[in-house]
């Protein structure tokens, strides 16, 4: 972490050892007023549907955003609302890059130059090295109640 003040700059270096796409993301307490403000509890997931009925007897055109992520936004190319500085989103390989604060993405690679400043792409990860939605069964849920508590997984039962 690297403090930067209101209307300061700061100088830093690091070593550019592992490759990919990494996001350097500001949270400073002045983007709070625009689209880092979290007011309301995070939506994701969540059925938002009789809300939103109830809500427009009173709003006709209110419209339930982060269903998915503050990406939503982005996919359905809307415009942002009033006193948002446009810094909500990026597009990467995959959709929308969900910062919801400014950002910038840090491209580390073999072989660029130090004065090579065109874009290699997007980092293509090695096979097996990729995130991916697990749609198997999932395993027992362990909750934690006591102090004493120790979280181990069960042995496998076989048969």
């Amino acid at each position: 972490s690297i403090d930067i003040p209101v209307g300061a700059m700061r100088a830093y270096e690091f070593v550019a050892d592992h490759l990919g796409d990494w996001a350097i993301h500001c949270h400073k307490s002045h983007h709070t007023m625009n689209a880092m403000g979290h007011d309301v509890p995070t939506f994701i997931g969540v059925n938002k549907k009789p809300l939103t009925q109830k809500i427009r007897q009173f709003q006709p055109e209110y419209m339930p955003m982060g269903t998915n992520g503050m990406g939503d936004m982005a996919k359905m190319e809307m415009p942002l609302p009033d006193n948002t500085i446009p810094m909500m989103t990026g597009w990467g390989p995959y959709g929308p890059i969900e910062m919801g604060g400014m950002f910038s993405v840090v491209k580390v690679r073999d072989g660029i130059d130090a004065d090579d400043y065109s874009d290699p792409g997007w980092y293509e990860n090695p096979p097996g090295e990729m995130a991916y939605e697990w749609t198997g069964e999932l395993p027992e849920f362990a909750s934690n109640n006591s102090p004493r508590t120790i979280l181990t997984q069960k042995p496998a039962s076989k048969g």
